[in-house]
């Protein structure tokens, strides 16, 4: 199983961004997993036409964000022949059924509600990344989209 190293966050919170940025150093204690942060959908677009390829393992992708949502990247993710392969999880802080179904129709391939613990918060991106490439990049039923650990 390859392991996930190249991550890339998107999400204009801050405090999230440091969470984010921490667990992955905790769950990477050999410095092996490299994280690009973005603030805003319009950087990480930009992002992905600089280094791309090599494409990132997966993509982190708030949905409220300014001048570029969540959505609207991944419309312009899934429609760019260079990108449409990416894995991208959806990291929200809503747990709607009409924005987990809009995410899963729009082509995310995972959708996490954030938890509101820093253990839970953990739990799950570690489970996220130990998923694989080969399964992060398939998609599951929509029933089996959206990951919530206890």
């Amino acid at each position: 199983m390859r392991a996930i190293t190249n991550i890339f966050l998107t999400d204009d919170d801050t405090d999230d961004c440091q969470l984010f940025s921490e667990i992955i150093q905790e769950i990477n204690p050999n410095q092996d997993a490299r994280l690009t942060i973005s603030n805003d959908g319009v950087a990480l677009m930009k992002t992905l036409d600089e280094t791309v390829p090599p494409p990132p393992h997966v993509i982190f992708l708030d949905l409220n964000m300014p001048r570029k949502n969540g959505f609207e990247c991944l419309e312009e993710i899934r429609s760019t022949p260079k990108l449409k392969g990416i894995p991208v999880v959806i990291f929200s802080t809503s747990s709607s059924n009409d924005i987990v179904d809009r995410s899963y129709k729009f082509g995310a391939n995972y959708y996490i509600c954030k938890p509101q613990s820093y253990k839970l918060l953990k739990k799950t991106i570690a489970h996220v990344l130990s998923l694989g490439l080969e399964k992060l990049s398939g998609r599951p039923d929509r029933d089996d989209f959206v990951i919530k650990l206890a």
